[in-house]
């Protein structure tokens, strides 16, 4: 459930190799799940939103950070794009090579780090990041070596949750008719590590049932922090959508309705 966080506190400083571990162990399920159509907020608002906010990829080669299962990898090869795609996790860029097999983009998956990605200098015209940098333990590190890697007149585009509403304490506060009303948050400035545990919330009881909740890493950072390190990278900041339900797609999916009443994701482009 993304409006309360069920948390286990975490110890000490994460590292990258934990960040992996965690997310290696989450891929089976979350990639289960994802492939069902339970990933609502990917399907009905961020991937839409990205997507149409995407300059023309036609013809260049691309580079997908934190690629997961491959979807919006997927998404963006068929606008033309020759993709490359990087997943700290070896399952998730298994799963993703097995999505490819019936229906070949020609894109290249690798398990890989981010922060420390294993390719020369200049080597794509173009990076994207969907929903997967602000789970890195150092996602400065990731925007210095997206830096690195497009060549200059190139781009990054990237989503992330929006720092001003997923903060450490956030609750959904409900009207007497039981619909959203508002978002409350606090502890904004904080400092936090830790571990959320929860599955989709769109999935039934009967397609969680026997299911281990995914254990997804959590950092908060403000958003100063996000366009200090955009900017501490070498990147100028080219476009900004906080993308939400209209009323038609609110009608048709009633589980992504709540976010038109604050901004859950943050959508920006930077420019090489």
């Amino acid at each position: 459930d993304r409006h309360t966080h069920y948390a286990t506190q975490y110890e000490g400083s994460m590292t990258d190799t934990e960040v992996g571990r965690l997310w290696d162990e989450n891929a089976p399920v979350w990639t289960r799940l994802a492939r069902a159509g339970y990933d609502v907020d990917r399907d009905w608002i961020n991937t839409p939103a990205f997507l149409a906010m995407l300059p023309d990829v036609a013809g260049l080669e691309g580079l997908d950070l934190g690629c997961g299962e491959g979807h919006n990898t997927r998404r963006v090869a068929a606008r033309g794009a020759r993709m490359t795609a990087v997943d700290i996790s070896p399952r998730f860029a298994a799963l993703a090579r097995q999505a490819e097999a019936p229906e070949p983009h020609g894109i290249r998956y690798l398990a890989a780090s981010a922060q420390a990605l294993p390719f020369p200098a200049g080597t794509f015209d173009f990076a994207m990041a969907t929903m997967s940098l602000m789970d890195l333990p150092q996602p400065a590190a990731a925007l210095r070596e997206a830096h690195r890697v497009v060549r200059p007149g190139g781009f990054l585009q990237f989503s992330i949750l929006h720092p001003c509403f997923n903060t450490p304490y956030r609750r959904l506060v409900r009207n007497a008719e039981g619909n959203p009303r508002c978002v409350e948050v606090a502890d904004y400035f904080a400092s936090v590590e830790r571990v959320d545990e929860w599955l989709f919330s769109a999935a039934p009881p009967e397609a969680k049932q026997g299911l281990r909740p995914f254990r997804v890493p959590y950092f908060h950072r403000t958003l100063s922090w996000w366009l200090n390190a955009i900017i501490e990278a070498g990147f100028t900041l080219e476009r900004v959508e906080e993308p939400y339900a209209d009323e038609e797609t609110a009608r048709r999916c009633p589980a992504v309705a709540d976010t038109r009443v604050t901004a859950y994701f943050l959508h920006l482009r930077c420019r090489r």
